[in-house]
């Protein structure tokens, strides 16, 4: 009997997984193949594919605009993600000391800005940015400083579209975070403060070591997306000034655009995400997630 109930319940899972597996095999297995296959042509809309064997791959490794490329996407992240992190960290703690009205009303609005597409973000901070009369450059009149051209100034274009990715990303992490202080127990606090712990004792000895594993959820999707960017630099400095903002995937999609040869554009989009993919399995060592258990 619970042999034929095992085998039914294995039936059903097969079942209800059947799919997702057929989405995910029509929708990313089969292209990822058709993907890797065709790295290995000259591949054209307009002529007969030629096969080149690695050839493309070692273009893209030559290429010193691809590793500018990937550097810019570095750098960004590495903008974006610790002032992002450290940000919804405090506020996280914020909101968890509100009443439950006014907690869930900053809540939402923190969040809204998550689903804002990051096209509607770039127009909005592109007023705020311009040159005259944008409040960016209002602000800056007010200490008596000239305009700063804030999209066209290799000094400060990275920087400039590194505020509304923090915008857009800043409600999401606050609420992971403050999902992760949620699932606390207060037991362990309360022992923290019989034992004589203070704010700062509590927070270095409970709450970051519980959220290890949040943590590191925010700082890998956080990186492989503030690298992978594409929306905020293409609308708002299209890669500029100077290629300062050319991101990984500006740069594949640039390629895409100018050249007839699809092969070294589809290297070096597999390329980008075998180096994801190796970052975020070094992130995943080094921090060594593990289940906390209570």
């Amino acid at each position: 009997m619970n042999k034929t109930l095992k085998k039914n319940d294995m039936k059903t899972a097969y079942v209800m997984l059947l799919p997702i597996v057929g989405l995910l095999t029509v929708f990313v297995v089969i292209p990822l193949i058709y993907a890797i296959f065709v790295s290995f042509y000259q591949w054209s809309f307009y002529q007969d594919s030629i096969f080149v064997g690695f050839s493309n791959y070692l273009l893209v490794l030559k290429d010193q605009a691809f590793y500018r490329a990937m550097w810019t996407g570095i750098k960004f992240a590495l903008i974006v993600i610790p002032i992002q992190f450290v940000a919804a960290f405090l506020f996280a703690h914020l909101i968890k000391n509100l009443s439950a009205k006014v907690g869930g009303f900053v809540k939402t609005s923190i969040y809204i800005p998550h689903v804002i597409s990051g096209v509607v973000a770039s127009i909005v901070f592109m007023f705020i940015y311009n040159y005259n009369g944008g409040l960016a450059n209002y602000i800056v009149g007010l200490f008596g400083s000239e305009p700063i051209p804030f999209l066209a100034d290799v000094k400060y274009a990275l920087g400039s579209i590194s505020l509304p990715a923090i915008w857009l990303g800043f409600g999401f992490t606050t609420l992971i975070i403050l999902a992760g202080i949620n699932d606390i127990p207060d037991s362990y606090y309360e022992a923290a403060e019989i034992d004589g712990a203070n704010t700062f004792h509590k927070m270095i000895f409970i709450t970051l070591p519980l959220l290890k594993n949040v943590f590191l959820y925010i700082i890998v999707v956080g990186l492989t997306g503030a690298i992978q960017q594409f929306d905020l630099p293409y609308v708002m400095t299209n890669g500029g000034p100077l290629n300062s903002t050319m991101t990984p995937n500006l740069f594949i999609y640039t390629h895409f655009k100018n050249d007839p040869y699809m092969g070294y554009t589809i290297s070096a989009a597999l390329l980008l995400f075998v180096i994801i993919g190796v970052i975020s399995a070094l992130m995943f060592r080094l921090v060594n997630s593990k289940k906390v258990e209570d």
